[in-house]
């Protein structure tokens, strides 16, 4: 039988969430996955971060495992930066659920976790090319959800008039990001994976 592999990567920014693509353009111009360690052949991301967002993926070689924890209804926690100082009002809006887009159509997001955070996360400087002024004010929130549509943290903050600046994945299930460093690549087990997918899976 294969034994199957499995890591958990902080994905920088300006990395697309993939290890191929079939647009010859892109695929000359941006950057991947594969870009960023040697991974063992037939590895997969277990969901996806777009472009402009980092933070914790996690990746595997077992295909039935990324289907079991995409399925799931896992934890993803994330911090938030925000165009503005965002109020209780807002929070609470976010906590409740909001309408966004998604493929066409309008979409009610489910009840979440969200908090704003009294100190500045310790990361590393934000990327250039995200251009946050200190002109204006801005703050930082946790927000937690168990579901993954396209942009949709983006998409949340946005309905309640708070614009994203940076976003930064912290937390799938019970695996953390903790002081990993942007590229940075760790093996993990199985166990850590399934414990929280069995977990959930509980009646």
């Amino acid at each position: 039988m294969k034994k199957h592999l499995h890591f958990k990567l902080h994905k920088p920014f300006g990395v697309l969430s993939q290890f191929t693509s079939n647009d010859a353009k892109e695929a000359r111009q941006k950057q991947f996955l594969g870009d960023l360690y040697d991974f063992p052949e037939g590895i997969m991301p277990i969901g996806r971060l777009d472009e402009k967002s980092e933070g914790l993926i996690l990746l595997t070689t077992d295909g039935k495992l990324s289907d079991q924890v995409n399925q799931s209804g896992i934890e993803k926690e994330y911090y938030a930066q925000l165009d503005g100082e965002i109020t209780l009002e807002a929070i609470e809006t976010l906590q409740k659920g909001v309408q966004i887009g998604f493929a066409g159509k309008k979409y009610n997001t489910k009840s979440c976790r969200a908090f704003k955070l009294e100190k500045t996360p310790n990361f590393a400087e934000a990327d250039k090319k995200l251009r946050i002024g200190t002109h204006r004010p801005n703050s930082w929130i946790s927000i937690t959800i168990t579901e993954g549509k396209f942009r949709q943290i983006r998409k949340m903050t946005a309905a309640v008039g708070f614009p994203t600046l940076r976003l930064v994945r912290v937390r799938i299930g019970t695996i953390l990001l903790k002081d990993m460093t942007a590229r940075e690549v760790v093996p993990i087990t199985i166990k850590e994976v399934l414990d929280e997918v069995n977990t959930k899976n509980r009646p």
